[in-house]
C-alpha cells in the first residue's frame, strides 16, 4: 500500500469522536506501512462547493464536448476523483446527521460520482468505473443503533455502500460507533470497541 485517503466529515475538529478513531487506524496503517503517503480530505473543517448547476451541465455533456466553460466548472470533481483514483485504501470518517451523510459527505460523493466518469449506465444499471479497492467508514452517532422506539435508524450505511458500489468500490467496512452523546463511559466503550474492531481489520487487508 502506497496511498491513502483520509476523507472526514466532523465539523468538531479535535472533539470528533469519528476522527480520532479514524487517527488511530492512521497510526496502526503507518506501522505497518511506514511509507503509506495520507492525503487528508477535512471537508468537515474546510467544506468543498456543493454542487451547481454549471457542474450539472458539465457532468452530464460528453467529455468531447468540453469546453474551457466545463472544464472550470469539473475543477473541484476531477481533484477529488484524482485524489480518489490515487489512494490504495479509501478511509471515510463521519457523524450521522438526521439518519443519513452530513451534506458535505454527499457534496463530495455528488462531485465524485460522474457519468460517463466514475460509472456508466448499461443494460442492467449503472456499472463502476473505478479499480476496487478496501475502504473503510467510521461512522458516529450520539444515539443507539436499531429501530425501537429511542433508538437511531440508519439509513447512512446502506447508501455509502449503495454509492460507493456504483462507482467500483465494492470492499466497504464500517465500524459503527454509538450513544457518544450519552456521557464519557458510554464514550470510553465505544472506543475500546473500535480499537478491537481495527485490530481485527488490520489483519484482514489486502490491496
Amino acid at each position: 500500500m502506497t496511498a491513502i485517503l483520509h476523507v472526514s466529515a466532523s465539523t468538531r475538529g479535535e472533539l470528533s469522536v469519528s476522527k480520532r478513531v479514524s487517527q488511530t487506524m492512521l497510526t496502526a496503517l503507518r506501522v505497518s506501512n511506514p511509507a503509506a503517503r495520507v492525503v487528508n480530505r477535512d471537508i468537515g473543517t474546510s467544506p468543498i462547493p456543493h454542487p451547481d448547476a454549471k457542474l450539472v451541465r458539465a457532468s452530464l455533456a460528453p467529455a468531447a464536448e468540453h469546453g474551457p466553460t466545463a472544464s472550470t466548472a469539473l475543477t473541484v470533481s476531477e481533484e477529488l476523483i484524482g485524489e480518489l483514483e490515487a489512494a490504495d485504501l479509501l478511509l471515510i470518517s463521519t457523524p450521522m446527521h438526521n439518519f443519513a451523510v452530513p451534506s458535505t459527505l454527499k457534496a463530495w460523493l455528488d462531485h465524485v460520482m460522474r457519468p460517463g466518469r466514475t460509472f456508466r449506465s448499461g443494460p442492467t444499471g449503472k456499472v463502476g468505473l473505478l479499480a476496487d479497492r478496501p475502504a473503510i467508514a467510521v461512522v458516529a452517532c450520539g444515539g443507539r443503533f436499531g429501530q425501537d422506539p429511542g433508538t437511531q435508524r440508519d439509513f447512512l450505511s446502506p447508501y455509502l455502500r449503495y454509492a460507493l458500489r456504483t462507482i467500483g468500490i465494492t470492499r466497504l467496512e464500517i465500524l459503527r460507533l454509538e450513544e457518544l452523546a450519552r456521557g464519557p463511559e458510554k464514550v470510553a466503550i465505544a472506543l475500546q470497541q473500535a480499537d478491537s474492531w481495527i485490530a481485527e481489520q488490520l489483519g484482514r487487508l489486502t490491496y
